[in-house]
């Protein structure tokens, strides 16, 4: 006990005598808390893309010289034949623009309907019916999380005018899917495609099944050798490598982000030590008499490490608990204009976060106990509070 009050109660108390700097203190941790675990989440959602079970069967097949190089349909028959491969299907990017969007975030890809809907093992038709898609070469299937944001239904009508092609598509909803990892997208029939282009002739990639989560390295290596040496060489790859490849066009996004977040940290250092050192200065002579009283350097060091450890860590909650709140109740399709489909705060993330604070709460607590421990009872008597 001290002077009336138990351990605890003094921390407490040295914690908040200062009320406006404990609470700028708190704010300060809880913000940049905030920020790290954003810009982590961040990092994750672009770097490792959301991946169904199904995924593992799936395999994506492009020109070996460049994504933007199509192939010849002609492929197909050879690819059907390959052992291991269950289902494939033309899968062309097509890049337009919704409506009068200057920029559309969902992507549309025109496919095969009826050899698609074995691809997409995971999604369920919630509206609409997909018989119709298949009979109905001028309709789409539409993801579910498109049609809410724009409040549409089946039976509407879509136009898209084209940017990488030099046409434009008119569509009707047909059917509305859910269930998979990103519901936004629009897949129409591929021959539509093929017939607005004068009979094209070409794909963007192939999209291919396998018959197992075995199997699929021996498709990849024979649907690679198979049209190898040709005029339009394939690289066949896995849907996951496929997606992570695509991510590595943005940069180096994990030294960006950690650059980032290393400067928040850095911040969070600054913010921490420079509270502890001025509110230990505004107490040497305190200290000083607990020294004088027979309280021992390691005790002082854990009233110290208590009132730094304590306010980083509220501050940590508060930051912490309050974006893991925030992402979890903002309409994301809205705020991000459908970039995102999801932004998950994982419990890996927030645990993460609150270890940083942890261990920047204890270094905090270093300096101004070894400030302590060097000052005499008779120096510290000296200091004016």
């Amino acid at each position: 006990m001290i002077r009336g009050l138990s351990i605890p109660g003094f921390v407490l108390k040295n914690a908040f005598r200062n009320g406006r700097r404990a609470l700028l203190t708190v704010a300060s941790v809880a913000i940049s808390c905030a920020l790290l675990v954003t810009l982590l989440t961040f990092q994750r959602e672009l770097t490792v893309p959301p991946e169904s079970e199904s995924a593992s069967f799936r395999i994506i097949a492009r020109n070996k010289v460049s994504l933007a190089q199509p192939l010849p349909q002609r492929q197909m028959s050879e690819i059907v034949k390959i052992q291991g491969v269950r289902q494939v299907t033309p899968f062309t990017f097509f890049g337009g623009l919704y409506a009068e969007e200057t920029a559309t975030s969902w992507a549309q890809f025109g496919v095969e309907p009826a050899r698609f809907r074995e691809l997409i093992l995971e999604g369920k038709i919630s509206q609409g019916s997909y018989e119709d898609f298949v009979n109905d070469r001028n309709s789409c299937l539409l993801g579910a999380d498109t049609v809410r944001r724009y409040g549409m239904k089946v039976g509407d009508k879509l136009r898209f005018t084209g940017t990488f092609y030099p046409v434009d598509l008119e569509l009707r909803i047909a059917a509305v899917y859910e269930g998979t990892v990103d519901d936004r997208n629009c897949f129409f029939h591929h021959k539509l495609l093929d017939e607005l282009m004068d009979d094209w002739g070409q794909t963007g990639t192939w999209y291919i099944l396998a018959d197992s989560a075995e199997a699929v390295n021996s498709v990849i290596q024979e649907v690679n050798a198979t049209f190898a040496n040709t005029s339009a060489e394939v690289r066949a790859e896995t849907e996951r490598a496929f997606q992570l490849g695509f991510v590595s066009m943005f940069g180096n996004v994990r030294l960006l982000f950690g650059s980032i977040s290393a400067v928040v940290i850095f911040t969070l250092v600054l913010v921490c030590v420079s509270t502890m050192s001025m509110a230990i200065r505004e107490r040497f002579r305190e200290l000083a008499v607990l020294k004088a009283i027979g309280f021992r350097r390691r005790e002082i060091f854990s009233f110290i490490l208590a009132e730094s450890f304590g306010l980083s860590m509220l501050g940590a909650l508060v930051g912490i608990g309050g974006i893991w709140l925030f992402w979890n109740l903002i309409d994301l399709q809205t705020l991000t204009n459908g970039f995102l489909p999801y932004f998950e705060v994982t419990p890996r993330i927030m645990a993460t976060g609150a270890s940083v604070a942890a261990v920047l709460g204890i270094l905090a607590a270093i300096g101004p106990s070894v400030a302590v421990a060097r000052m005499s009872v008779v120096e510290g008597l000296k200091t004016l509070d």
